[in-house]
């Protein structure tokens, strides 16, 4: 199935280190990787999958000795994180490149984050996405991963002067897409958030901290 891309790279490639300044609390996703931090062993290898400009998560992650390895759509965003993050290894990649048999190789991980990055994919993708990442991970592997809660798909919004397309699940919905891919919920936190930006509205953001099941 041909995947339409259409719009979503050039989009952040035009936000840039503006989308740090739209969204400068991210309490949830620095818990998340401190939540990794925590939970792996010393230079344990994470894969940060839609790593944005590296801050905050790939620069935490390092910062405590992991080795993380981060992926994006984005061109500008990948060079942004290689400014950012020095000590990390950045790609530009779509996540299906990752998929057993695609085009990107990079090798298996202890961990993987994927903090927003789900929610730019068509929801028949989703599970897809999944399951890579269920692929990449060994039997007990973690996965840390958010989504704003919305019963959208591939819907188009205006987000910092450009327009994206999202998709989203209600809770419950989510939960159950995680666990039919291979994953227990071992945590669950939401948090309600007021974007900076005044085109991009409050949402609530459910962050899952999950095991991969043998």
């Amino acid at each position: 199935m041909p995947l339409d891309r259409t719009g979503q790279a050039e989009a952040f490639d035009a936000i840039g280190d503006r989308y740090d300044e739209a969204f400068p609390h991210k309490e949830g996703q620095v818990a998340s990787a401190e939540w990794l931090i925590r939970s792996l062993p010393g230079e344990a290898r994470v894969l940060d999958m839609g790593c944005g400009t590296g801050i905050p998560t790939a620069l935490q992650l390092t910062e405590a000795g992991l080795r993380v390895v981060g992926v994006d759509l984005s061109d500008a965003m990948i060079a942004l994180a290689r400014k950012n993050v020095p000590n990390g290894v950045f790609h530009q990649a779509d996540i299906a490149d990752l998929r057993p048999g695609g085009s990107r190789d990079l090798g298996r991980f202890d961990a993987v984050t994927a903090f927003f990055s789900l929610l730019m994919l068509p929801r028949t993708e989703i599970p897809l996405a999944l399951r890579t990442v269920h692929h990449l991970l060994p039997p007990d592997g973690l996965f840390a991963l958010s989504m704003v809660e919305a019963d959208v798909d591939d819907f188009s919004i205006p987000f910092i002067g450009s327009t994206i397309r999202v998709s989203g699940y209600l809770r419950d919905e989510l939960r159950e897409v995680v666990e039919a891919a291979g994953f227990e919920i071992v945590d669950e936190s939401l948090y309600t958030y007021a974007p900076s930006s005044a085109d991009v509205p409050p949402e609530v953001q459910i962050f899952l901290r999950c095991r991969r099941r043998t």
